[in-house]
């Protein structure tokens, strides 16, 4: 007997600056980030509670990741998930930048 077929998508909102990964057309993850020059700078991963432990996380971070490295951009993970997972990730390692406290104190001023 198989498993029921689900719908999974893995899309980048501009609008909202989120990347967001949906089941059915349900958003049941995101990665919140907001741009700063050629850095994204990611400050928060969720993913829903009924929806943990599936791999769901780390689907929607490295998609989000590869993303930003397409796009010419550097990564800054302020959000402790996307930060475990680049130490987990070192293919990433090339486009990552540190978090100063300029990036903070500059994210702190930017609306969220």
């Amino acid at each position: 007997m198989s498993e029921p077929s689900v719908d999974r998508i893995v899309r980048r909102a501009d609008a909202e600056r989120l990347y967001e990964i949906r089941l059915d057309g349900r958003r049941v993850g995101l990665t919140a980030y907001r741009d700063r020059g050629t850095q994204r700078v990611f400050f928060h991963t969720e993913v829903d509670e009924a929806f943990t432990g599936q791999g769901l996380g780390a689907e929607l971070v490295r998609w989000a990741l590869l993303d930003v490295r397409e796009s010419g951009q550097r990564i800054v993970a302020v959000c402790p998930y996307v930060a475990a997972y680049l130490k987990r990730h070192d293919e990433f390692a090339d486009i990552a930048d540190p978090v100063t406290p300029d990036v903070l104190h500059w994210l702190e001023g930017e609306p969220r």
